[in-house]
């Protein structure tokens, strides 16, 4: 499932996850597989949904992809979160 929507994608629990140990340090694919119960290509679909809604980023390193968080994708959510409380 590729989604846009950053709260159906952070809806998933290995999803959040994987952005839990991304706010730690950008990580790879295989970094962030060994702390879950899935495949690395699953951990790479869980991926490319949080690219899609641009909660994460990917730079490439040779031939490693590192993938970190993408503050500027959360700072989305907090403006839409914020109109609540203001």
């Amino acid at each position: 499932m590729s989604t846009t929507d950053p709260f159906a994608a952070i809806a998933d629990p290995n999803r959040r996850y994987l952005l839990e140990e991304l706010r730690r340090a950008p990580k790879t694919v295989s970094d962030l597989a060994n702390g879950l119960p899935i495949s690395r290509p699953a951990v790479s679909q869980h991926l490319k949904a949080l690219l899609d809604c641009e909660l994460v980023t990917v730079t490439s390193e040779g031939t490693k992809r590192i993938y970190s968080v993408n503050r500027h994708g959360f700072d989305k959510l907090n403006l839409w979160l914020d109109q609540f409380w203001s």
